[in-house]
């Protein structure tokens, strides 16, 4: 469900300032302690919120409750909140990711803990072996992997399902299904004759491209505009992969699948997409 509307408000409330990751708070590390028995808890009405259309402006949404002075913080990076009085700009914020937030109530120590999700479309931190059938990054929505594609199986134009509306994806070669948000990481990687594929004609080990893919889904969203980032990186072969590369994408996978966030530290934006050609 997404937060009553009496939640949404001023964007003036929000400093734009950028995203946390730029922000002199964003080196906060995560609370050891749980947090969950705090009085003073800010409410934001739901543990799922959507970002709404808006013309002219950004979708902002402030707690609930009235926790009283204190200081606002949320890990990982990506979601954009005001320190100050809390409130979030779920436009400008990172969709599709599970959130920490923390309150520290002025004149206290202890910060009172409180989860959020950013419904939103996501692709798994993977990597993919082409010549083993690896060929096909699904989306997943709202942090909840073992809820599926909402948009696949044939009917996501039927359920309002649009992916890389604005083009920009095609644009760099990068084969998205508009419907299902599918990749097909066989045409990303390969391309046309002429250009090659995302990497171009002859891609070297290692090399990174990041795309931009843009969405709209009627669930929950009311076809908002929203849009993910996406990085892939090439390997010629299984072997020449760095091990910290894979730690980093095993890590990042296993946390989604047993629901945790994927990080409490740095920016997991963009999810990593490891294409590897051959074995």
């Amino acid at each position: 469900m997404a937060a009553p509307s009496s939640l949404r408000t001023n964007p003036a409330l929000v400093k734009k300032a950028g995203t946390q990751s730029t922000d002199s708070l964003a080196n906060v590390p995560f609370p050891t302690g749980n947090g969950l028995g705090c009085a003073v808890l800010p409410l934001y009405g739901d543990t799922l919120i959507y970002p709404q259309p808006m013309t002219g402006q950004d979708d902002i949404l402030l707690p609930g409750n009235a926790p009283g002075p204190g200081t606002y913080l949320s890990w990982p990076a990506g979601l954009v909140i005001d320190h100050t009085t809390g409130a979030i700009d779920l436009t400008t914020s990172q969709a599709g990711l599970k959130y920490a937030i923390g309150f520290v109530a002025a004149g206290s120590t202890d910060t009172c803990m409180s989860t959020l999700i950013l419904g939103g479309a996501a692709y798994y931190d993977s990597l993919y072996v082409v010549a083993d059938g690896g060929t096909r990054a699904v989306p997943y929505f709202d942090a909840d992997p073992s809820a599926g594609n909402y948009c696949s199986n044939g009917n996501g134009a039927g359920n309002g399902c649009k992916f890389d509306v604005t083009g920009s994806a095609v644009a760099q070669n990068v084969a998205v299904n508009n419907s299902s948000g599918e990749i097909d990481l066989q045409k990303t990687l390969d391309g046309n004759a002429k250009t090659g594929g995302v990497f171009g004609a002859n891609p070297v080990d290692g090399q990174s491209v990041i795309t931009s893919i843009s969405y709209e889904v009627k669930k929950g969203s009311n076809n908002a505009m929203q849009q993910i980032q996406v990085q892939f990186v090439y390997y010629s072969s299984l072997s020449v992969v760095p091990a910290s590369l894979q730690l980093t994408v095993n890590t990042r996978l296993n946390n989604v699948l047993n629901g945790f966030m994927i990080s409490t530290s740095g920016n997991p934006r963009p999810p990593l997409i490891i294409i590897v050609r051959g074995r």
